[in-house]
């Protein structure tokens, strides 16, 4: 049986924008998996989405070979530590004969992808926690950090960026300090340069332990992502936990209950490369031949069907994911209503390898057909949209994002509204609750007034401030969800303070506000896409500004057309457009005045008639004009 102590599972954790990706690329160039011709910045960030953010949306695994004595072309080492021995399980490195295996599975760093980084983190054994040495320590590090203790992982701590010489001992010690550690332990680095970066492999084979592996037990494999192919099917990314499995065997989804074949099985290098086999503590891919996407889902445990006595009842499942929760809405639809379907089909395959999207079929006059859709926040929201626009020719309208809200009734019925199409009657309504979110932010002291003047501006209330290291501080805040999505505050935050103050949130529960449902009518007719959830005490100011904007940019029509905002049946702002004007009397040069009189007197009445049974039809770029700015 092969032997398996040669392989490294692992991933790269941080905050976004610490140099990840980078990182990454000075592995593939070390280890010689890309070839320097073909090499490119970013090289595992496969969507051009991804480059031009400058993050990673989606993990990315590859399997790298190397060998401790390799020599490298380019990358040279600048620190003297590198020519010291380093031991792993008695073994000289520099004179190990020994090739390994490292298994990379690359991670998002935005909070939005929290739920990315987490199902990576089930399928390795360590992880390297990069903290940009500029920047320091940052709200993300220190999610991605529990993340990462949660499941036990073999932390490896290494701070970049020391090409730019500012702040690396003050960044190395407050790493050393979060993780209790000797400062020795943290490697300095250069990912743009390549500095030190064989210094983090042979910590790589040195600290991360081997996976424990059981060929004796039948085929156990955990899905951690997946991808569809119109050919082959669900594609699986796996971790194998026992056993192994061939090319062309059948195998059983336990939780879903479905069986597949193999079409294809094989390894990250990073594109699909096949193999014949796939072993325990191997990561990889099998093409299951599984058509229909909502029959595999991330967290499946995948197993083998031995014979036709087998039994599912003798193997126990893997601990799988907790389900994502989305807590940001909003409604999708096509602007033209014949890519219904094709919209319908897109949502399904990006949902395979996006498990945190949901969507579920929704109806709007004016808009036609489309979908309620959940996502776990703005960015989320941006990236799925603009996927949905280049990889399906898609052009969409997006509603404005909301959050959930909860309804208590007066007969004691507690409903959740996820869009304020769903808001019931006000004489129903006994309380309304909305979530709360606990802020964590980190910043340089210079910029603590500030943060402070921003928060002040909304809805939150301060918790704490103290000193999270030198010169950076930890403030805490509570705040509705709503004041996150809605107003933005994660760009307002980045920007105010260049970049250098982070935030991280996580949701608390639900309390009681005092919130109203902010109408829109156009010619007395409620146009219920328009509709807001806002507190009470802003809904004038809201409403002045909505109607004001409406009055902008819809179209005149040949009648005079009043936009209204109502709360509960009471107009509280009111505009007009005024009609488009057409002079019927342009023919006549002279002549008697009353002639002219009676044509404008019938153009009146005309435009009477015409409102009396008035319907005028919205252009789909008023709505994305309104959904522009929330």
């Amino acid at each position: 049986m092969k032997n398996q102590s040669g392989i490294r599972n692992f991933v790269i954790i941080s905050h976004v924008n610490h140099g990840k990706s980078t990182l990454a690329d000075r592995f593939l160039e070390l280890t010689k998996t890309i070839p320097k011709e073909k090499m490119q910045p970013q090289f595992l960030d496969m969507m051009d989405l991804e480059r031009e953010k400058g993050i990673t949306i989606k993990m990315q695994p590859v399997r790298m070979l190397w060998h401790p004595n390799r020599t490298f072309d380019n990358l040279r080492l600048t620190n003297d530590k590198l020519n010291q021995k380093s031991k792993v399980k008695g073994q000289e490195l520099s004179n190990s004969k020994q090739e390994f295996v490292l298994n990379l599975i690359d991670t998002p760093g935005h909070v939005d992808f929290s739920y990315e980084v987490s199902r990576s983190l089930a399928a390795v054994e360590g992880a390297i926690l990069l903290v940009d040495a500029t920047k320091g320590i940052q709200a993300q590090t220190i999610a991605n950090l529990e993340l990462a203790k949660k499941q036990n992982l073999l932390i490896i701590p290494a701070v970049n960026k020391i090409d730019l010489l500012t702040r690396i001992e003050e960044t190395t010690e407050n790493l050393a300090n979060l993780l209790d550690v000797d400062k020795k332990e943290v490697i300095k680095i250069s990912a743009k340069y390549g500095t030190n970066v064989e210094q983090v492999l042979e910590a790589i084979i040195k600290k991360i332990p081997p996976p424990e592996t059981n060929f004796k037990k039948p085929f156990r494999a955990l899905i951690f992502d997946l991808k569809y192919d119109p050919y082959k099917g669900v594609i699986a990314f796996v971790r194998v936990v026992d056993g192994k499995i061939k090319n062309g065997q059948s195998i059983y989804l336990i939780a879903q209950k479905t069986e597949g074949k193999i079409k294809e099985l094989g390894y990250f290098r990073p594109e699909f490369s096949p193999k014949e086999e796939l072993l325990a503590g191997e990561i990889g891919y099998l093409a299951t031949g599984i058509k229909e996407p909502a029959k595999v889902r991330p967290g499946e445990t995948i197993i083998k069907i031995q014979n036709s006595k087998f039994k599912v009842q003798n193997i126990e499942p893997l601990p799988g994911y907790s389900e994502p929760k989305p807590m940001v809405f909003a409604n999708l639809y096509s602007q033209d209503p014949d890519d219904f379907e094709l919209l319908k089909g897109a949502l399904e395959k990006l949902k395979l390898n996006d498990p945190s999207l949901t969507f579920k079929l929704d109806y709007k006059e004016g808009l036609g057909r489309g979908f309620g859709c959940g996502f776990l926040g703005l960015l989320h929201t941006e990236i799925i949209v603009e996927r949905l626009k280049r990889e399906f020719g898609l052009n969409l309208i997006l509603s404005t994002p909301s959050v959930i809200y909860k309804i208590l009734t007066i007969d004691k019925k507690e409903i959740l509204i996820y869009t304020p199409s769903d808001w019931p009657s006000t004489s129903k309504i006994k309380e309304i609750q909305e979530p709360r979110a606990k802020i964590q932010v980190l910043t340089p002291l210079n910029y603590l007034g500030l943060i402070q003047e921003l928060f002040k501006t909304f809805e939150s209330k301060h918790l704490k401030t103290s000193y999270f290291q030198k010169e950076k501080l930890e403030l805490i805040y509570e705040t509705p969800l709503r004041v996150i999505i809605t107003q933005n505050l994660y760009d307002k935050l980045k920007s105010l303070s260049q970049g250098f103050a982070s935030m991280n949130y996580e949701i608390l529960d639900y309390r009681s506000s005092d919130l109203v449902k902010l109408d829109i009518l156009i010619l007395g007719k409620k146009e219920e896409t328009f509709s807001k959830i806002v507190p009470r005490s802003i809904a004038n100011k809201e409403a002045r500004k909505m109607v004001e904007k409406l009055k902008e940019i819809l179209p005149p029509q040949q009648f005079s057309v009043p936009i209204q905002a109502a709360i509960s049946g009471k107009i509280i702002a009111r505009e007009t457009i005024k009609t488009k004007r057409k002079d019927v009397t342009a023919p006549f040069y002279g002549g008697d005045y009353t002639r002219k009189r009676k044509l404008l007197e019938k153009q009146k009445k005309g435009k009477e008639r015409l409102r009396e049974r008035g319907e005028i039809r919205i252009p789909s770029k008023v709505f994305l004009e309104m959904f522009k700015e929330g």
